[in-house]
């Protein structure tokens, strides 16, 4: 079995290095990886296969950051003409990025069979650019592989269960599997980190593409790190808007631990040395989770709502009284993260053998 998996970003590259481990270790299957480009700095991705442990894609079509049309076009052209020359059982994908939706275009279009990690999760918020990337995905898809029953109950209410030409499969949380396996390999390292610190991040076009709430933003972390200090590794992109926003970040939110942006080791060890969570980032909720630690989500809605529904994510306004009140209810809060929402470590190994077994 030959399986060409598309990849573009952090997340992505952290899925499927579970995958890839058992991929490499199995004679019967063979894996032609392919790394859009989607985030081309080095700490946001080449770092990432070195800390994995695993090959460099085979291809990598360096398709950077540009408007959704031009980048999902480029890519399109380019996955296609990678997938007529390596003829895969199945193209792979992951996730909800441009790089996404490409593969699954292109698989669609040359009646390749297509597998979707992480199928089924909705943030029911149309603006989104990923929530138009699952949705295509999905409806392209062979086999969905579900995290949560929260995705199947999705997927069901949009009529999947009459396509009878697809397989609906609940996995548990890919991302359970690398946590698990990562946090053995957990790096610290010599930055000024606090001894006691928040962990947050801030990436979202919906909350960068702002002034108005990027200043609310971090005017709000700022003060929450009146009482502990807020550790925040900077997307690129974000960095970029700040700087556009004022003269000098550093100096107006004092409070903030401004930091490059961290390998994945690195940042598994400030999960497990944080106090809570801040983010708008979707997989950083569930990594939160992983490592028992609470989290404040900068967003309306959430693709995981299981960890709303059962307590262990608080949902906030992107203004300053929302951010405020909600972290310090945090600062009080105990949690026992006693239930199992995500499966039990063990979903890449079920997805390989899903695989096998559709494609024989």
């Amino acid at each position: 079995m030959k399986i060409l998996t598309i990849i573009g970003a952090r997340p992505q590259f952290i899925k499927a290095a579970v995958l890839s481990r058992l991929i490499m270790n199995d004679p019967e299957t063979e894996e032609i990886l392919v790394h859009t480009g989607q985030h081309y700095d080095e700490n946001m991705s080449e770092i990432f296969f070195e800390e994995m442990d695993i090959p460099k894609p085979q291809y990598n079509l360096n398709i950077q950051s540009k408007l959704h049309g031009e980048m999902t076009g480029k890519m399109m052209a380019e996955i296609e003409q990678v997938a007529l020359k390596e003829k895969p059982d199945w193209i792979l994908v992951y996730g909800d990025t441009n790089s996404t939706m490409a593969g699954a275009l292109v698989a669609a279009k040359l009646h390749i069979k297509l597998a979707h990690v992480e199928a089924g999760l909705r943030s029911f918020n149309n603006k989104m650019p990923e929530e138009i990337n699952r949705i295509i995905t999905d409806r392209l898809s062979d086999i969905l592989f579900c995290p949560t029953d929260y995705a199947i109950e999705n997927l069901k209410k949009e009529g999947f269960e009459n396509f009878k030409d697809k397989k609906i499969v609940r996995t548990g949380d890919i991302m359970l599997d690398a946590s698990m396996f990562y946090s053995k390999k957990q790096i610290s390292f010599n930055k000024e980190v606090p001894n006691d610190f928040i962990l947050c991040t801030v990436h979202r076009a919906e909350n960068t593409d702002s002034a108005e709430k990027l200043r609310t933003i971090f005017k709000s972390l700022n003060k929450v790190g009146n009482k502990t200090k807020v550790v925040l590794p900077l997307h690129p992109r974000t960095k970029s808007k700040l700087e556009n926003i004022t003269s000098d970040y550093k100096a107006e939110y004092p409070n903030i631990v401004f930091l490059e942006p961290l390998g994945y080791l690195e940042m598994i060890w400030c999960l497990n040395n944080c106090r809570f969570v801040i983010t708008d980032s979707g997989g950083l909720q569930k990594e939160a989770y992983f490592f028992k630690k609470m989290c404040l989500t900068l967003r309306n809605e959430t693709e995981w709502r299981e960890l709303v529904d059962n307590g262990y994510n608080i949902l906030s306004e992107i203004n300053e009284n929302d951010i405020l009140n909600n972290a310090f209810k945090i600062f009080d809060h105990r949690e026992t993260f006693d239930k199992e929402l995500y499966g039990d470590g063990k979903s890449g190994d079920f997805i390989l053998q899903q695989l096998k077994k559709t494609v024989r």
